[in-house]
């Protein structure tokens, strides 16, 4: 393949927390000492829904891994392959020289449990040899550890699933984010005072804990907003079993149907739940909207 040579970081990378930020780092130092153009690559769906047979929620969908890549680490070029069961099959080698070949791979940066190949047969100490054999550059970035917690993934999923927003995003590293194109809602939220946007989280990814957040909304013209977001099925006013994504923007007045937004989770205000009364939730919502706002008042980064 022609074309500039890379550095390439390997690995599934969901959720981009503190651990693979040792990697993109790495990868953007290389490319500065070495003029490589420092890439990612990685798939575009879990492997281990293949592999195990069972579907495991990802942290963040495709789109929000390569953006944050590309905000955090300043690294455009993320690469995603589609795993399906030709991949999965494939040797740990042939994945490497395909690297290669078709990628234009010079220098390789993976975690310390990094695996890959047929029956994950392919490890670091592998992947090390290979590479001398091949002419390639090769780092391996020992564990992150935290608290006495190795930085995982797994256990980021849990934080999230239980609404430890907080604790989930010091191991992410940043706060956890969806993004989508805002949907048209039921407008219910407008005969209330408080308007919202709606979104939701594309199958396959992790939905939060049901209940409301303090958030922080971009919109895609970089302006950005305290908003007050709820995630779950509007029990008081709903009986849908799908969990929306729905954000009272405070100090926003405007039509955004259609467009990009990115909402940043910060911490759980309170789980949801059902009202006895429209009135009761719309006091509710006006304690939630001052809630939020207050907590930014003293959000200390």
């Amino acid at each position: 393949m022609e074309g500039k040579k890379r550095v390439i970081a390997l690995g599934f990378f969901d959720g981009i927390h503190i651990g693979h930020a040792a990697l993109m780092r790495k990868v953007s130092d290389i490319a500065k000492e070495t003029g490589l153009m420092p890439a990612v690559i990685t798939f575009d769906t879990h492997p281990l829904n293949m592999i195990s047979g069972k579907s495991i929620p990802i942290i963040n969908s495709a789109d929000d891994r390569a953006g944050l890549i590309s905000r955090m680490f300043n690294i455009e070029d993320v690469i995603f392959l589609h795993f399906d069961a030709n991949t999965m099959k494939m040797r740990w080698d042939e994945f490497i020289k395909r690297l290669v070949s078709d990628f234009n791979a010079a220098h390789l940066v993976a975690g310390h449990d990094y695996r890959f190949g047929y029956k994950g047969e392919g490890d670091t100490e592998k992947l090390k040899k290979l590479c001398a054999e091949l002419g390639l550059g090769c780092d391996i970035i020992p564990a992150v550890v935290r608290d006495g917690i190795t930085i995982s993934s797994t256990h980021i999923r849990e934080l999230i699933a239980s609404g430890e927003i907080e604790k989930a995003n010091e191991f992410l590293g940043h706060p956890h984010v969806l993004t989508d194109t805002v949907r048209r809602g039921y407008q219910f939220g407008r005969t209330l005072g408080a308007p919202t946007v709606n979104m939701r989280f594309d199958e396959g990814v992790l939905v939060p804990l049901h209940g409301v957040y303090a958030a922080k909304v971009y919109l895609d013209d970089g302006c950005k907003f305290t908003a007050v977001t709820n995630i779950g099925t509007r029990p008081t006013v709903g009986n849908s079993n799908v969990a929306t994504v729905e954000s009272y923007i405070l100090g926003f007045d405007g039509n955004l149907y259609g467009r990009q937004i990115r909402v940043e989770f910060f911490s759980l205000l309170r789980p949801e739940k059902r009202f006895s009364s429209i009135e009761k939730l719309k006091e509710q919502i006006l304690i939630d909207a001052v809630a939020a706002k207050e907590y930014f008042d003293n959000y200390k980064p």
